[in-house]
């Protein structure tokens, strides 16, 4: 249905229109709103590329094709997308770079707008300072630089925020002074250059060798025997991550020392100034909404792209892992829906300069407020009534609302996370696998819950507890001088919103199907998903399948396999001392393994040092029968076997001696394995011949593999247990983690790896200590002693 014209859509109408931020929030809504009920007007969307998607293609995926334009799409058909095409001119430009970092083509285009809305935004309550600076700050001046540089006046509609009223309490009018901003008492250009030191000295104290060092300690800790590049790409990220925490705290620090709440709402009242200051004659109209939240009708009710401030807090609240939240019972939550921010945007920009009021705030707290404890009573109300359900299928009863005080639920939060965090780290540090392992992984996750709830407390406490007060006298007055059809066609009247309606038919039931969350009993969707992953895995798409061998295939390692071997020719007083000196060794030799498994592999594997090549290949036949074979997990062999009948190329990859595993030669298509050199005595040497393949050689080697027979790593799959295997599993498509260890359980549970839990078969041998059956004594005699032995 073509939408009807009015004075608004008219006075738009033919117009060359810019808008910034489109693939955000508010962005999205303006340009399908726009495109919808404006006739003929086009657009230049001024849009960032992205690392590897340019601009033009960010605007197909990121905004096109969000379901906001389905009428449009229905409107338009199999035309769709020439009509859009035939509207929308995308720039590729950043307003954190100045002139945008347009080219001379496209600052042409941007020139010819006879509109520019500047929605782009640092809209995170935790942005680092100098990000939000960079965008928040001086963003909007720089368009206005831009304008003036360039000799042109179009009209510049920049989206604030109410919030720029920092921490008052009573009434907040548009303006404390004749149609300007706040006049906050400081100078924006000193503020600009103390976050660029801030940043540059921020990542100064980063590189000081002692915090490296605690950066590469972090990620060992994390990661285990990952490998170098593993732990060095894990520790560049735990620098940056904490150059960014650094910045965070400086914004929250420096916002609350001037009475801001975050550094968004700081921020935007510098750039107000900073626009002010640097616009000249340019035409300038600000609109400040509040709390924006989903669609009230417009483009269809419940309407969101990404969750704003209050969707967290309330599902959590619904998972059952936030039970209080800090906030005045009688305050008000000032949320306005995104549609009434977006009719009036368009509103201001169609009334031009000469009619627009200079600042519009666009808020319901002053003519329409909702009370803290009424949007509790109907959360709490309707999710009692729709439950969210657990794991198990049971409904999750939400506690009864309280309201204290920000420091009591920070303080509570604060030691949760700390018994948690030390609760975790013990787990780790126990060698737990399969089952058990995932005992740390639950544990990490309850502890991200509590993090993630403390996160939320010190982000968005202040506003749950901020007593200001909006006034919308420029908004209503406007409002007043429409006509019927205008107000029938772009409703702003923050009245006409019905909270009980809009938070219980509207808002709750659009994000509690956004979020995915389980809202009926039965079995979980995560043994679902899993069962949809295992047919991924099986898919006759995959091209080739990597396994390991110890604790993926087989419950059994190479210190076992060497004892199997070493104590076959001992008697029973050798067994029992080689027994205790193993033992002895034991914490040693897993220290060694968890810190680099090539280390513990060249350092172990020298005990073969002097053994007859001839004696240990007559042996390994029986090692396999009696120890391998035994200790090898049914589930796994069975998964070897379906993927050779699905016509993929299986390969075994271990760090066992080649001796050790060629008996299973028969179950795969190519077995990569340890090599030991041989002295022309025919003894081993003790010493590898190649790199063994473990950590990022064992991904190395996939890939050259791939490369070599004309596959595609990315349709790989990858069986393995430990954290040594990351390089592998992020180098193909399908990782699988089998038994996983604990760091690996929590890293699979975090990236939604498939896990697998395989056990041996029941009723097989199950030996106390992995020793070789006892011998005769001729048979001893024959006995291999080397230098290298611990014999």
């Amino acid at each position: 249905m073509i939408e009807q014209s009015t004075v608004i859509s008219e006075s738009l109408a033919g117009k060359r229109i810019a808008v910034t931020g489109a693939t955000g929030f508010v962005g999205t809504a303006l340009v399908e709103r726009l495109l919808r009920s404006v006739p003929d007007c086009e657009l230049v969307l001024l849009v960032r590329d992205g690392k590897r998607t340019p601009a033009s293609r960010r605007t197909k995926r990121e905004i096109l094709k969000n379901d906001a334009f389905d009428r449009l799409r229905e409107q338009h058909g199999p035309d769709f997308d020439d009509a859009m095409a035939a509207r929308i001119t995308t720039v590729a430009g950043d307003v954190t770079r100045d002139g945008l970092g347009l080219n001379e083509a496209d600052a042409a285009t941007f020139a010819s707008c006879q509109v520019i809305i500047h929605s782009a935004a640092a809209v995170s309550f935790d942005s680092p300072l100098d990000s939000a600076v960079e965008i928040n700050l001086l963003g909007p001046s720089r368009i206005a630089n831009l304008c003036n540089e360039l000799g042109i006046r179009p009209h510049l509609v920049a989206v604030s925020t109410c919030y720029v009223a920092g921490n008052r309490r009573g009434n907040a009018p548009e303006a404390l002074v004749s149609d300007g901003p706040f006049d906050i008492g400081l100078d924006w250009r000193h503020e600009v250059d103390a976050s660029r030191r801030l940043r540059s000295d921020s990542d100064a104290a980063s590189r000081e060798p002692s915090q490296l060092q605690h950066f590469r300690s972090n990620a060992r800790t994390e990661l285990g025997a990952a490998g170098a590049p593993a732990l060095a790409a894990r520790t560049e990220q735990l620098r940056q991550r904490w150059v960014k925490d650094q910045l965070v705290d400086a914004g929250r620090a420096r916002a609350a020392s001037v009475g801001w709440p975050d550094a968004y709402a700081f921020t935007k009242a510098l750039g107000e100034q900073a626009l002010t200051d640097v616009k000249g004659d340019l035409p300038v109209s600000i609109v400040r909404p509040s709390i924006i939240e989903s669609a009230l009708a417009e483009p269809k009710p419940g309407w969101i792209r990404g969750f704003r401030m209050a969707e967290p807090v309330i599902l959590s609240y619904a998972r059952g892992l936030l039970r209080e939240f800090p906030g005045v019972p009688e305050g008000t939550i000032d949320v306005i829906p995104v549609d009434i921010v977006v009719a009036a945007i368009i509103t201001v920009a169609a009334l031009g300069p000469e009619d627009a009021p200079a600042i519009t705030q666009v808020a319901s707290g002053g003519i329409n407020p909702l009370k803290y404890r009424a949007l509790v009573d109907n959360v709490s109300g309707w999710f009692t009534e729709h439950p969210i359900y657990d794991s198990k299928g049971q409904p999750i009863v939400v506690p009864e609302w309280r309201f204290p005080g920000r420091g009591r639920v920070q303080k509570q939060l604060t030691r949760a996370k700390s018994v948690l965090s030390k609760s975790e780290r013990v787990l780790q540090n126990l060698p737990l696998r399969g089952r058990q392992a995932e005992w740390s992984a639950q544990l990490e996750t309850k502890r991200s819950d509590v993090d993630r709830a403390l996160t939320y407390v010190e982000l968005y406490g202040l506003y749950t507890e901020c007593e200001a007060i909006y006034q919308v006298d420029n908004l209503m007055a406007t409002w007043d001088g429409l006509d019927e059809a205008d107000q029938a066609a772009f409703n702003f009247d923050p009245r006409s919103v019905d909270w009980t309606t809009y938070i219980t038919q509207i808002h709750l039931p659009s994000i509690v199907e956004h979020a995915r969350v389980k809202t009926s009993p039965g079995a979980s969707p995560a043994v679902n998903r899993m069962s949809r992953m295992r047919k991924q895995v099986l898919d006759p798409r995959r091209q080739v399948v990597a396994f390991d061998l110890e604790n993926t295939l087989i419950a059994s390692n190479v210190v076992e396999s060497y004892s199997w071997l070493a104590t076959r020719r001992l008697d029973t007083p050798e067994r029992i001392r080689y027994v205790l000196r193993t033992l002895i060794e034991g914490p040693g030799l897993l220290k060694l393994d968890r810190a680099d498994r090539t280390d513990f592999l060249r350092h172990f594997y020298r005990r073969y040092e002097g053994a007859p090549v001839e004696q240990i290949e007559r042996d390994a036949h029986e090692l396999l029968s009696q120890l391998i074979i035994t200790k090898s997990f049914p589930e796994g062999i069975r998964r070897v076997r379906q993927h050779r009948a699905l016509g993929h190329r299986t390969v075994l990859i271990t760090g066992a001696l080649s001796f050790a595993v060629e008996g299973l030669r028969p179950l795969f298509d190519e077995i990569i394995a340890s090599e030991m050199s041989v002295r022309p005595d025919g003894t081993y040497s003790g010493e590898m011949a190649t790199v063994p393949p473990t950590g990022e050689a064992r991904a190395q080697l996939l890939a050259d593999y791939c490369d070599a027979e004309g596959f595609v790593l990315e349709e790989a799959v990858a069986y393995a247990d430990s954290t040594s295997d990351l390089p592998l599993f992020e180098a193909v498509g399908f990782p699988v983690a089998v038994n996983p260890e604990t760091r690996l359980a929590a890293i699979a549970r975090k990236r939604g790896w498939l896990v697998e839990h395989w056990s041996k078969a029941n009723g097989g041998p199950r030996p106390r200590l992995p020793i070789g059956p006892l011998l005769s004594e001729r048979q001893r005699r024959e006995r291999f002693v080397g230098s290298g032995s611990n014999q």
